[in-house]
């Protein structure tokens, strides 16, 4: 699948006619429920830590960092004309994670100066892969591939030492989040170890055994979760983010994740498809991607705070 088609699936058309210097956010009132990014920014994944978060470009690849509470925040790591951000996490040392799309790679950041500390590049394959989202253990790294069907591990050793870049491997999916054309997306990790992952175009919940690779579907009631993107689990409660439809459906799951029951979904007249989420006390922050907008230089783009 090449990069074209890839962007276009995300709804991202005239992506590459909008490159320019973003002009810096607007002003927010101290603990606003709306944190303005750049514009221009066109942002896809986010992760906090405290009261900082980051969140990257889809456009370029930058990464942004900034403050919850105050909302101020600056570019933290400049983008490249072919750059890209997808999914954004932070691990307990303060290293940001960023999967890079098309480019096969996964790069780690200092959060506080935004230095490149390793690049892990996991695929050959560049006409298909595109590296999307991904989920940090105590162990192990793992992301998505919504081109190939494949996860990625990033294997961690005591005190989150990072591995050579050979102990990088890919992990050949089986079942049904083996399909290709599912569009893997946002994942997360089971209280029990399993993985448990979203294919975006026919909304269905994979648990993934991480040793294996072998997947099995969620019994959802029938319920499925078109344009799921990002994944965020607070103990058995699932957070499905769906970006098109600008929702976020609250899923109670059993211990082994093998049901799932939609408890509620969060709806808000500020969503404008929201990518990813992330929490913060009781509130989840979304980015709003806005990926049914043709995006320009001065396209005002933000987070959107709502109650968990």
């Amino acid at each position: 699948m090449k990069r074209r088609q890839l962007l276009s699936t995300l709804a991202l058309a005239g992506l590459a006619g909008a490159l320019a210097p973003a002009a810096p956010a607007a002003a927010s009132r101290p603990f606003d429920d709306t944190v303005p990014l750049p514009d221009g920014f066109a942002p896809e994944g986010i992760a906090i830590r405290g009261a900082t978060f980051w969140t990257g470009s889809v456009l370029d690849g930058r990464i942004y960092r900034g403050d919850l509470v105050t909302g101020h925040g600056a570019v933290l790591t400049p983008g490249t004309e072919d750059g890209i951000a997808l999914g954004v996490h932070v691990d307990a040392y303060n290293r940001v994670w960023v999967a890079r799309g098309y480019t096969g790679d996964v790069e780690v950041l200092d959060g506080r100066t935004g230095l490149r500390i390793a690049l892990f590049h996991l695929t050959d394959d560049l006409d298909n892969t595109f590296v999307n989202d991904l989920v940090i253990t105590r162990d192990a790294v793992y992301l998505t591939d919504s081109g190939r069907p494949y996860l990625y591990v990033v294997p961690l050793g005591p005190g989150g030492r990072l591995p050579a870049p050979g102990a990088v491997r890919a992990l050949p999916l089986t079942g049904g989040a083996a399909d290709p054309d599912g569009f893997n997306n946002g994942i997360e990790v089971l209280p029990n170890g399993h993985l448990i992952l979203v294919q975006m175009y026919p909304g269905t919940l994979w648990t993934v055994d991480p040793r294996t690779g072998a997947s099995t579907a969620v019994d959802t009631g029938g319920a499925t979760f078109v344009r799921g993107d990002g994944l965020l689990l607070r103990g058995l409660t699932l957070h499905v983010c769906q970006n098109l439809t600008n929702r976020i459906s609250v899923v109670d799951l059993d211990p082994r994740g093998t049901r799932g029951r939609v408890r509620r979904e969060i709806t808000d007249p500020r969503f404008d498809s929201p990518a990813t989420i992330a929490a913060f006390g009781p509130y989840l922050y979304a980015t709003n991607a806005k990926f049914a907008t043709d995006p320009t230089p001065t396209t005002k783009y933000e987070l959107v705070r709502v109650r968990a």
